[in-house]
């Protein structure tokens, strides 16, 4: 557990870090910090190179997949978090844009088809130790598939909302959860 922990905190202290960035893509000189806009930058030490570099989040997609009045939920079987329980989700390949990296993602740790129905929330997520994400949440249905954990999932459950584990991986999973019962369950 230790050497996990350690390893942890050392993804949080790179990704504090620039995510460790150190040298210019362009020109390869090393990369200094400037105050850009009222924020702490990279920026190219060469007066010939203009870069840059913008320390921004990475996309993600998921969904909220409701079944027989019951929620979609995946174990986590990789870290950060293995063994902890969020929603079908992860982040955007490059020619994807956020609702087939939803689909995508429920296929491919569930098994599942969906049907995506609306966007539900975007979320700002900072405590991966990997990078900072901007997590895109669709509520969604399933058309076709069998439910089965697959991918970097090891478990998939449909959950009854007053059992729901206490072990969700990520504030923007138990933001979205919290906010999804508000607004659908606690109608009055």
């Amino acid at each position: 557990m230790e050497n996990k922990l350690f390893n942890e905190t050392r993804l949080i202290e790179r990704k504090n870090n620039f995510s460790g960035y150190r040298f210019c893509p362009l020109c390869s000189h090393e990369l200094e910090k400037h105050v850009l806009d009222g924020k702490t930058r990279l920026k190219c030490s060469n007066s010939l190179c203009d870069f840059i570099y913008y320390h921004n989040p990475v996309p993600a997609a998921g969904a909220i997949v409701i079944k027989d009045s019951k929620i979609l939920l995946v174990k986590r079987a990789v870290p950060p978090r293995k063994g902890w329980w969020c929603f079908p989700a992860g982040f955007m390949e490059w020619s994807e844009n956020p609702s087939i990296t939803a689909v995508r993602e429920v296929e491919e740790e569930t098994g599942l088809k969906i049907k995506l129905e609306s966007l539900f929330e975007i979320y700002s997520g900072e405590d991966d130790p990997r990078t900072n994400a901007l997590l895109i949440l669709y509520v969604a249905s399933v058309i076709d598939g069998q439910l089965k954990a697959g991918d970097d999932a090891d478990e998939a459950i449909f959950f009854d909302f007053n059992k729901i584990p206490q072990n969700i991986a990520f504030i923007s999973h138990r933001q979205a959860l919290k906010d999804y019962q508000e607004r659908f369950l606690n109608k009055t």
